[in-house]
């Protein structure tokens, strides 16, 4: 996801560096470029790429799009680079300005949903899931440059709109806590979700919008529809798959993680929606056991494929 919106940025003239300390990813960066599949087509865009160690001097704005367990340990390591006045923006899914905020300024820290989807295939290559780049954006303190970096993104040629944080977080997440979590157990895509799984589906959803409206949450926007509201009407299971026909061949980043033998973000993301249903007292028994099931498969007591989601069923 950080490949395709620095992608974006570098096409429209926006000074920028892609940093990661993926080495064979950035060494493909600086040799050939970074290559972008959209809508089965192919381009490339000449890049600055950096590993962590080759950063120098200040930055405006940092934006973070990595797995969220290090979220504390990054924030010392990027407030140093920062500008008196720089901002650090996380594109990260679930509820990330809680812990990077213990280490950083809540004025100078802005948060973003990400409406596309994105893969990397190899090394160098990125492969767009989404027919449309969208953003949401919010701050989390007092910032006042919002309008600031609207203007940036959208020069990008991102569809930018501006919000209540909190709200942007929890529509991101009814859909995150549900179909990412349940593609990362079975492999499928959210398009087969929504087609064949649509109970399961709204259940976690409907939990997550619960959890949403008990803290504070009135509205949760999506493409210019309140999800809350579709998701829960007698009608979701007909709206569901027609709701994700834009993201139909998005598979979970989580999913990629399990692949590679890695822990997964599922504790920050459908786990960050468990743990705020206890801090305000709503129940959330079939997320608790999707996070628990998707813990089952990373240390080998289940296996990951569609026959799994039947355990939650149970």
């Amino acid at each position: 996801m950080g490949t395709s919106l620095g992608v974006l940025l570098a096409r429209n003239g926006v000074p920028r560096e892609l940093v990661s300390r993926d080495a064979s990813h950035i060494g493909a960066l600086k040799e050939r470029g970074a290559t972008l599949i959209e809508n089965g087509r192919e381009s490339t865009t000449p890049v600055s790429a950096l590993l962590p160690q080759e950063l120098k001097g200040e930055y405006d704005l940092v934006i973070l799009s990595t797995r969220q367990r290090e979220n504390r340990r990054l924030s010392e390591i990027f407030k140093p680079l920062l500008g008196k006045d720089g901002v650090l923006l996380t594109v990260q899914n679930g509820l990330p300005e809680e812990s990077l905020a213990e280490g950083f300024d809540p004025d100078r820290l802005y948060g973003a949903a990400l409406g596309w989807g994105a893969e990397k295939t190899e090394a160098g290559r990125v492969r767009v899931t989404s027919e449309e780049y969208t953003l949401a954006l919010g701050n989390f303190g007092g910032g006042q440059r919002t309008e600031e970096l609207v203007a940036l993104l959208r020069r990008g040629g991102i569809r930018v709109t501006v919000g209540t944080l909190r709200e942007i977080r929890y529509s991101k997440l009814v859909v995150n806590a549900s179909l990412s979590t349940l593609s990362a157990i079975s492999g499928l895509t959210f398009g087969e979700l929504s087609r064949k799984y649509k109970r399961l589906v709204l259940s976690l959803m409907r939990e997550t919008v619960a959890v949403a409206r008990a803290s504070g949450c009135r509205t949760l926007i999506q493409n210019g529809y309140d999800i809350g509201r579709l998701f829960n009407s007698p009608f979701a299971g007909m709206i569901l798959p027609i709701a994700m026909k834009k993201h139909r061949e998005i598979r979970s980043g989580m999913l990629k993680d399990l692949e590679a033998g890695r822990r997964c973000d599922v504790d920050f993301v459908a786990g960050a929606v468990v743990r705020a249903g206890e801090r305000v007292g709503v129940e959330t028994p079939m997320l608790r056991a999707a996070v628990a099931l998707l813990h089952d498969i990373e240390n080998g007591f289940a296996e990951l494929s569609p026959e799994s989601l039947k355990l939650l069923f149970e």
